[in-house]
């Protein structure tokens, strides 16, 4: 089965402050290192335009109206003081909610095995009525509901390993037990939530990281954790937050992944998908703001997926 890989050109046009790390030129740095050599074969699409309805699965209508409402016509404005919005930022959040949605569509259909969609703004922070964090809306969960109400899925397991804990995604799935939501995050770092005891309804599966933690550790608490959690669980269908700000170069935290770790770990998550949901997996940025060592990790990680 193919890898597809879905972005879109009006992604770079959700705008950031100067200096802000969550910056246009992240895609920038995704796009032209998949347009190497090694990736000749790697099918790629144009993200298509999220159906607003589809938010709805994820965040109430006063949400998704708040959100629209802080769009400006020119400039940029601030929902938080790390979160801020240009005149773009909504199509783009609609572009990267679509490339999930479509991505969940390709896996179920069998149009693709596995797909890896390069969206802005990320989403994982986005709690059922805040958008925070850098993140408008939640993709990941939009998608899961997706794969829920369209194609039947009855279990959908989220696994996050972006530096920061996931707390919107964790929100919204507190206590619905047909989603699984395990992360590994440094801790203590922003937003402050994903405590090992933070276990919802049996749903919630936490693995914090100290900082400085490395290679080791991350492996020890995917094959510790969340490992086993995925074979408890037996979803239908698995979904990486691939935030790639753990990585050693990466200036907001302090974890020390390495390259190949994004590797292994991408292998070990293809393996359960394999066994658990019939091979269905889709992978969604999250962070990662060293345009080196996250351009360096998502060839790794998509180098693995196109191995199948």
């Amino acid at each position: 089965m193919r890898t597809r890989f879905y972005t879109h050109p009006v992604c770079r046009e959700h705008l950031t402050p100067p200096g802000h790390p969550e910056r246009p030129d992240r895609l920038r740095a995704i796009v032209d290192r998949l347009d190497d050599e090694p990736f000749a074969y790697l099918e790629r699409l144009e993200a298509p335009l999220g159906d607003e309805a589809t938010i709805l699965y994820a965040h109430p209508q006063h949400h998704l109206d708040k959100v629209k409402m802080s769009i400006p016509e020119d400039g940029m404005a601030r929902i938080d003081e790390d979160t801020t919005v240009s005149p773009k930022s909504f199509e783009a959040a609609l572009l990267a909610i679509g490339g999930a949605n479509a991505a969940v569509d390709d896996v179920f259909s069998g149009e693709a095995g596995n797909v890896f969609v390069a969206g802005r703004p990320p989403g994982h922070h986005a709690e059922k009525d805040r958008a925070m964090g850098f993140c408008l809306f939640n993709n990941a969960a939009i998608a899961a509901r997706h794969a829920q109400r369209k194609h039947g899925a009855e279990r959908v397991a989220i696994v996050d390993w972006d530096v920061h804990h996931g707390n919107g995604t964790q929100d919204i799935f507190w206590d619905d037990p047909t989603v699984l939501y395990c992360s590994t995050h440094q801790m203590p770092l922003y937003p402050g939530t994903g405590a090992r005891d933070e276990t919802g309804v049996g749903n919630i599966v936490n693995a914090p990281l100290p900082p400085g933690a490395g290679s080791e550790a991350f492996r020890e608490a995917l094959n510790a954790l969340v490992l086993p959690a995925l074979d408890r669980f037996s979803p239908d269908l698995i979904i990486i937050s691939a935030g790639f700000d753990a990585h050693w170069r990466d200036p907001l935290a302090e974890l020390n992944f390495q390259t190949e770790d994004f590797d292994w770990a991408t292998g070990v998550l293809m393996e359960k998908a394999d066994r658990l949901s019939q091979g269905r997996l889709v992978s969604l940025l999250e962070g990662g703001y060293d345009l080196e060592g996250l351009s360096a990790s998502v060839a790794a990680h998509v180098g693995r997926l196109m191995k199948g």
